[in-house]
């Protein structure tokens, strides 16, 4: 129902067609961006033929092809769950992140948060260098191009033994979007800013130029003395911090008050690197 846009031959087209031709698009558009570069990429595009081919043996009235295609849909959904579960997982879970749900719902501590703070602090312990990307708003696309894409559920552990010297993984930064490991061995702009300390490593000159570049949080360990340090906005806020203000300046960072007073953070200006 609705009002006549415009006609094609004998059909009527109507806002609501309209709509909902855009809803179809948008939803299959955001499961080729999940699956683009997985092996499910196939399988989906295999799928997204069957139900083309569907549609045009019903208008071309094919009785039998028409037949054959039908007697699988009834086994289409649960064979679309068992192919993509694992894409399906990471979707439900990019949607359970997003903004808009964690409004609603209130919720408050990222999973990512507690896995960071914990490596973190287990890094400086052995003096592991760490370089660990947090995500906000920006895409880091062209980042996480640079790097070993791994989709993994970001975790403690698994920070850890990435970052532990011997293993082919460790040089570089580990990027988290979403409760997922991305990639890592990413590879991160260095800042140009001349008013840093010239005793800054490449770690720490790499985690203040991608501050510089986006709004992501960037923690860094320092493999000689053990510090951890955290960069936003091209500052470090700290250089010393321990696992308990770590937290803390994550957490507030990531509910967005970037500018609070009394017991809360402030943070401090871009250019007034902490020593």
């Amino acid at each position: 129902m609705g009002i006549d846009l415009f006609s094609i031959g004998f059909i009527n087209v109507t806002l609501l067609d309209i709509l909902d031709i855009l809803a179809v698009y948008f939803i299959f558009y955001g499961l080729y961006r999940i699956l683009k570069g997985t092996r499910a990429a196939q399988m989906f595009a295999g799928m997204v033929l069957i139900i083309i081919a569907s549609f045009i043996v019903q208008i071309l009235n094919m009785e039998g092809m028409s037949w054959l295609i039908n007697s699988f849909a009834s086994v289409w959904v649960i064979a679309f769950v068992i192919l993509f579960q694992p894409e399906l997982r990471r979707l439900l879970i990019q949607i359970g992140q997003s903004r808009l749900i964690r409004t609603l719902f209130k919720v408050e501590e990222s999973r990512s948060i507690n896995a960071v703070v914990e490596a973190a602090g287990q890094l400086a312990d052995r003096h592991y260098g760490g370089l660990i990307i947090l995500q906000k708003d920006t895409g880091l696309k062209g980042i996480v191009e640079t790097g070993i894409k791994l989709q993994a559920e970001v975790s403690a552990e698994l920070l850890v033994s990435i970052f532990f010297p011997r293993t082919p993984l460790h040089d570089g930064a580990v990027v988290i979007s979403n409760d997922l490991i991305q990639a890592a061995k990413c590879i991160l702009p260095l800042t140009q800013n001349p008013e840093i300390d010239k005793s800054l490593g490449t770690r720490h000159r790499a985690a203040l130029g991608i501050s510089e570049e986006s709004d992501a949080l960037v923690v860094t360990v320092s493999e000689e003395t053990g510090r951890i340090s955290l960069a936003y906005q091209g500052a470090f806020i700290h250089r010393n911090l321990n696992k308990e203000q770590l937290h803390q300046y994550l957490m507030e960072l990531f509910e967005g008050d970037r500018h609070r007073t009394g017991n809360k953070i402030t943070l401090p200006g871009k250019l007034n690197i902490a020593r």
